[in-house]
């Protein structure tokens, strides 16, 4: 660019006052003369030119106020250095990780109290078939034969239980040897409940993010990792099935809602995979075998019913059913009972509303009524001839025998102990689940009534209760503190508006709401947390009391019993005792048992039953019949005992 050429462009940019163009006059503008650099002229935005070919190229800014910006920068903590997206995943990780670690901590009294020891009498059982399935390998413990229950007749171990269970345990503690680190079976058995409590913390707020959005899913974190209902099956010490059982069911909702949201195979397959677990873990697995067939068929009845619910569906069933008869305590219950009807009838109907509308895209609308009227008509007749034939053979009627407190109804006070403010909060998470309605909220919204319904029936399936709480209450608090949130404004300077006229105390207003949460948040933390200390971190064979002094005596009378047993009697000894405590004996007498809490014939428990109601001569008529050497006696002396 030649010189005049550039000074024909200034013309119509550079002010008046510019020496580069001494013809023009001086203009009132003093706009220029503000910025002063090396590489300037005085008077202008301009640099002079130096000949006809220079190329100019703009220094870096160096601004007063990007310096002083820079200078602040460094002086702040590294967090705060980070871009916002950043700061987001660090916060969440951050959350998540110490809802983990608050999950695995509160569940730890027992052993703090205590020590290192399996609770209750089920779990008893759990960790003596563990222990075999490490010294033996799985085959043999697939085939394993014990000769010391149930006298003389003996249990198939193999056939007669659920092993996922024993196998998470035994591949866990295979996995730590491998990496030279030592442990005893005994400890994995005592604190798997916690470990997997923890991940159940995480699946829970992947289930909540994908219902609706993440500061729900933190929400709903938080409060499963201390709720009471769940921790009471999950303590360190509790070795039962369901300690695995809860994080394998939310782990198989989050793989449904992700097949539904996608219709992908994938995710259906890795469904069918997680109720697999599922199945292998627990005998709850019929809830949700019969929970997701009552989705699919709320989403044709609401006019939802789509190809991406035809794929998942299909998937999850087929392969899930397949999978689940591999169990050989399952078999082929999953086409034969009656609780599993429900899955096979919505699969056939899945296929019957696809076929109808592939016949409805290639017939007339004529031809394609008389065709629906003739098959509805058939399909109703069969169905209701199936039906009176099963009414009339009683299959379908089971009853239900209240034999222990756990079957029991549950009390509103047992409501209130194990859920507290998620009581109040649930019904505010259906509201909110309302009035978004999607496939997914569908889904939990018929989880949760269901779920309170079965609670209501058992009081053990609070269990089932209590994830579905956290998450409707998570999504309630949630709800409520991002809509007051936007209402609590610090500002003193306010546009006055016509909304804010009719709404002059909205800060005042928000600011109560949110203290109420805050105030309820930390009201349930300190009632979990003493709920988990008192009532539920207390193994049964260790019994403890306070004394006069209001110190606490340790009785320690049943592991006395039972290493007494092991020590003092010969090793084909036969003991009578009732069936609570036939798991204990066989584990830590290592002596053949009559009765054990498998329970599954009738007959010898009423026998023994017989034995111990009867008087003296009577019953020794049928101990003699009984082969049995040693009777336990259990009674609680001065102190009392509650089956006394």
């Amino acid at each position: 660019m030649t010189v005049s050429g550039l000074q024909g462009k200034l013309s119509s940019t550079c002010p008046k006052t510019c020496p580069i163009l001494p013809n023009l006059q001086k203009s009132k503008s003093k706009a220029c003369c503000k910025r002063k650099t090396e590489n300037k002229h005085p008077g202008c935005d301009r640099r002079p030119p130096a000949s006809a070919n220079t190329t100019y190229q703009d220094p870096p800014p160096k601004s007063r106020t990007i310096k002083m910006s820079t200078a602040v920068r460094g002086k702040l903590p590294w967090p705060l250095k980070m871009s916002y997206d950043k700061q987001d995943t660090l916060l969440k990780l951050f959350v998540l990780s110490i809802a983990a670690v608050l999950s695995f901590s509160t569940r730890l009294f027992s052993v703090l109290r205590f020590e290192s020891v399996i609770h209750e009498f089920d779990p008893y059982f759990n960790y003596r078939t563990t222990w075999f399935l490490t010294e033996e390998g799985f085959y043999s413990f697939h085939n394993w034969f014990d000769d010391r229950a149930w006298y003389p007749l003996g249990r198939i171990i193999g056939g007669t239980i659920y092993p996922g269970l024993m196998v998470t345990s035994a591949t866990l503690y295979h996995v730590l040897h491998f990496f030279n680190i030592t442990i005893d079976i005994r400890n994995v058995c005592v604190f798997l409940a916690p470990l997997f409590s923890s991940l159940t913390t995480l699946v829970t707020y992947h289930l909540t993010k994908e219902l609706k959005d993440v500061s729900s899913g933190l929400v709903a974190a938080a409060m499963i990792a201390a709720v009471p209902g769940y921790i009471s099956r999950s303590v360190a010490g509790s070795y039962d099935n369901e300690g695995i059982a809860i994080f394998c069911m939310l782990l198989t909702y989050l793989l449904w809602i992700k097949a539904v949201k996608t219709g992908s195979l994938f995710w259906g397959a890795m469904c069918a995979l997680a109720y697999f677990y599922m199945v292998s873990s627990w005998g709850g697995y019929v809830f949700l075998i019969n929970l997701i067939p009552l989705h699919v068929l709320a989403l044709m009845a609401t006019g939802r019913f789509s190809h991406r619910i035809y794929v998942a569906y299909s998937a999850v069933y087929s392969l899930g059913t397949l999978l689940s008869m591999q169990i050989s305590f399952v078999g082929f219950q999953p086409v034969q009972s009656s609780e599993h009807m429900a899955a096979l009838g919505v699969f056939g109907l899945c296929q019957i509303h696809s076929f109808i509308d592939y016949l409805r895209a290639k017939l007339s609308k004529e031809y394609f009524e008389i065709l629906f009227r003739t098959m509805a008509l058939f399909v109703g007749t069969a169905v209701t001839g199936v039906g009176a034939v099963l009414m009339a053979s009683g299959s379908i009627l089971q009853l239900r025998c209240l034999n222990v407190s756990e079957h029991q109804p549950t009390t509103w006070s047992s409501f209130y102990c194990d859920l507290q403010m998620l009581v109040f909060m649930f019904p505010v998470g259906l509201y909110y689940c309302f009035c978004r309605l999607t496939d997914a909220n569908i889904f939990i919204v018929i989880y949760g009534i269901t779920s309170i319904y079965f609670a209501g029936v058992m009081v053990r399936l609070m269990l089932v209760l209590a994830p579905v709480m956290c998450i409707l209450s998570g999504i309630g608090v949630s709800g409520i503190l991002s809509t007051y949130m936007k209402n609590l404004d610090i500002s003193k300077v306010q546009k006055k508006t016509k909304k804010t006229e009719n709404y002059p105390i909205k800060n005042e207003v928000a600011s109560v709401v949110i203290m109420m949460m805050s105030l309820f948040l930390i009201t349930y933390t300190f009632h979990c947390t003493w709920v988990t200390s008192e009532a539920y971190s207390s193994p049964s064979i260790v019994l403890s009391a306070r004394g006069g002094d209001g110190s606490r005596i340790i009785f320690d009378d049943f592991r006395e019993a039972y290493y007494w047993l092991r020590h003092n009697t010969p090793e084909d000894a036969k003991v009578m005792s009732w069936w609570d405590y036939g798991y204990q004996i066989t584990a830590m007498a290592n002596r053949t048992i009559l009765v054990d809490n498998n329970t599954w014939n009738n007959t010898h428990i009423s026998r023994v039953g017989q034995a111990m109601a009867s008087s003296e001569e009577h019953a020794y008529e049928i101990m003699r019949e009984l082969d049995v050497n040693y009777v336990l006696v259990i009674f609680g002396g001065l102190t009392g005992y509650s089956s006394d």
